[in-house]
């Protein structure tokens, strides 16, 4: 999984036929649609801890993002103009992003209710605008590009509606964990950009304020995070507050200053903000603690599912909207992760028989969990292995792939204060020098069986996440709004069918690799049953974990930690089976229509040339590039 990305969907209806291994799927009819976008984040008024300098600088700047939903009076609007000052929308809307105003590089993301609705206002406006502008007055590309920013917007507006802001967390990481997880990609280049940073630093409590702010709203309102999930969040934000300043992940771009500036004067600069955390982040990080002790976990939702909630079923409903960009039902989400795990079980005992043990399934499953050759003996070990491993992908490459990314990545351990959120992929930046990165968790290194290893970092690096990411990160081509990993159904589709494709290049070494292969399938294909039956069907945290059970080869340990995951980030994880499978019947059609002229390397090229799409506009995409080669072979 991406770490603490953005989100897209599309409005308009996927078939569900077409979710399914079947080539003969036809593109969906779309015009305008959705896609998530992190709200805009600024100070509203002084309260409870929140700057008095704060307000005047986000009534400024909501003004200024309003003014740019809005066309010259005098001009006729255009598309290029439009698409321009929708660019600019985003660098308000979360200044962490690339691309943010200077101004903008000493501050954090703001949801507080007075700016959300100046946002709404401009979100508004560009619908508006989107509508005076027909897709057919536009060439193939911009339309492609309108469709999506209509999804953007559309899908926005929505959660917007939903007043999402009110549970800004998920199971063990949210907006407090966030700035530590960004400061990995910072990359300080002078003393000015030093001295942004650590307002930034400085800037934390006001921005603890803020959410505390939006998450007593969710208390009244009833709309709240269910106590098992309040509690790993206590946990963390507890590590978080006792650790010593000196230590704090806030500090690690303070490694990246030049050497051109004296070594004294970087000293000071990161003893500067060692000061800052001491006084006033760490103080925040004990209250906000307190708060979620004290205050919220009492008034946790006493049941799991997220169809609990107040209006919980059409928040639910939305979720996996914007996170399959699809419309099917929770119950046809469930019934094809029933048909998923049926058809991987057939391929499982194919390798069981393969290894010549003589059992059922749960007794291959439960061996090889308990045998010590598949772990690793120390976490130098097991990095050691996961290197290898990588490079061993990396030589593969250029048989599948036309293009590849210049921006390389690293396989990287997670800080200590880091160590309960999701290891998986930190997107790097290209412009800024910093790489992309895989974590791992040192903590659980020795007890996460290596036959998984080969497929988490296909999914994770290459040819996963890394690749499609920086691919798109460095297709300028395409509007900076498109260059971004938001779709969360393309994403993760494709980093899971990266999995099966790493089996097509040779990369699992044994048929126990293969079949840790097939684990991490099931687990995926778990997660359309348990999702939707932890948030639709009242499903116990035991029922949900019983399918990983029975029918993945993880540790009990991963399966808590992952049935925790879904109960506290509902829908998430509906998207990567739901994507996946959508991109292999996207392949079987143009291996069908293309026969022996379908090229691997051209087709790979081809899905991902127009960064991370909705499903339903990259079936068009694809059909027309299917029509296009075959046009062209024809002649």
């Amino acid at each position: 999984m991406r770490n603490r990305t953005l989100f897209v969907d599309g409005r308009k209806r996927a078939e569900p036929t077409c979710v399914l291994r079947d080539a003969a799927c036809a593109a969906p009819q779309h015009d305008e649609g959705l896609l998530h976008v992190t709200p805009i984040r600024h100070a509203e008024e002084p309260r409870r801890g929140v700057s008095k300098h704060a307000a005047p600088i986000a009534r400024a700047l909501a003004a200024a993002l309003a003014l740019l939903a809005v066309p010259a009076l005098a001009h006729a609007d255009s598309w290029p103009q439009l698409s321009k000052d929708y660019v600019a929308f985003t660098h308000g809307v979360d200044p962490t992003e690339p691309g943010a105003s200077k101004a903008a590089q000493r501050r954090w993301p703001d949801h507080s209710p007075a700016v959300e609705a100046t946002r709404k206002q401009a979100l508004e406006g560009f619908k508006a605008r989107l509508k005076a502008i027909p897709a057919a007055s536009l060439s193939s590309e911009d339309a492609l590009s309108r469709a999506v920013l209509s999804r953007q917007v559309d899908i926005a507006l929505e959660g917007l509606a939903l007043d999402l802001d009110r549970i800004p967390f998920e199971d063990g990481e949210g907006f407090y964990t966030m700035p530590e997880e960004h400061s990995g990609a910072v990359n300080l280049h002078n003393e000015d950009e030093a001295q942004d940073w650590i307002a930034r630093i400085a800037a934390l409590p006001d921005f603890y304020a803020t959410e505390t702010v939006n998450l007593r709203r969710g208390i009244a309102t009833g709309f709240t995070q269910p106590a098992l999930v309040v509690k790993d969040a206590v946990k963390v934000m507890d590590i978080a507050a006792a650790q010593p300043a000196d230590q704090s992940p806030l500090l690690l771009p303070f490694a990246t200053l030049p050497t051109t500036i004296p070594a004294e004067r970087r000293a000071a600069l990161k003893a500067q903000a060692v000061q800052i955390i001491a006084d006033k982040v760490r103080p925040a990080q004990a209250r906000l603690a307190a708060f979620f002790r004290d205050e919220y976990l009492p008034k946790a939702r006493p049941a799991l599912g997220a169809h609990t909630v107040p209006d919980g079923d059409r928040y639910y409903a939305y979720e996996i909207k914007r996170e399959t960009t699809t419309e099917l039902t929770p119950q046809q989400i469930h019934q094809l992760g029933v048909s998923e795990i049926a058809r991987i079980h057939g391929e499982m005992l194919a390798i069981v028989a393969e290894t010549g043990f003589h059992g059922d399934l749960k007794s291959f499953m439960a061996q090889i969990k308990a045998d010590p050759q598949f772990y690793a003996t120390s976490p130098l070990r097991y990095v050691q292995t996961a290197d290898e491993i990588a490079k061993r992908i990396d030589y593969l490459l250029p048989r599948y792939f036309g293009r590849l990314p210049r921006l390389t990545y690293g396989v990287v351990a997670k800080p200590a204060a880091l160590e309960s959120t999701s290891g998986g992929y930190n997107p790097g930046d290209p412009a800024k020098g910093v790489a992309g990165a895989v974590t791992w968790s040192a903590g659980t290194a020795t007890r996460t069986p290596l036959y998984d290893l080969p497929s988490w970092l296909a999914h994770e690096g290459v040819p996963g996440h890394h690749l499609q990411i920086a691919l798109a990160q460095e297709n300028t081509a395409l509007p900076e709004y498109r260059r971004k990993d938001d779709v969360t159904a393309f994403v993760e589709g494709w980093a899971l069918y990266s999995e099966r494709l790493a089996g097509e290049m040779g990369v699992y070494q044994t048929a126990y690799e293969r079949f840790g292969k097939l684990s991490m399938e099931a687990w995926r294909a778990c997660r359309l049953q348990m999702d939707t039956g932890l948030h639709a069907m009242g499903w116990t945290r035991d029922q949900a974990a019983q399918c990983m059970k029975d029918n993945t080869a993880m540790s009990d340990e991963e399966i808590y930690r992952e049935t925790d995951r879904y109960i506290g980030w509902p829908a998430q994880a509906l998207a990567y089976k739901i994507g996946e499978l959508r991109i292999e019947a996207i392949r079987a059609k143009a291996e069908k229509a293309l026969g022996p002229r379908f090229d691997i390397r051209a087709f790979h090229d081809a899905l991902l040339s127009e960064g991370a799409l909705p499903l339903d506009l990259l079936q068009a995409h694809m059909d027309a590039w299917i029509a296009k080669v075959a046009a062209e072979k024809a002649a």
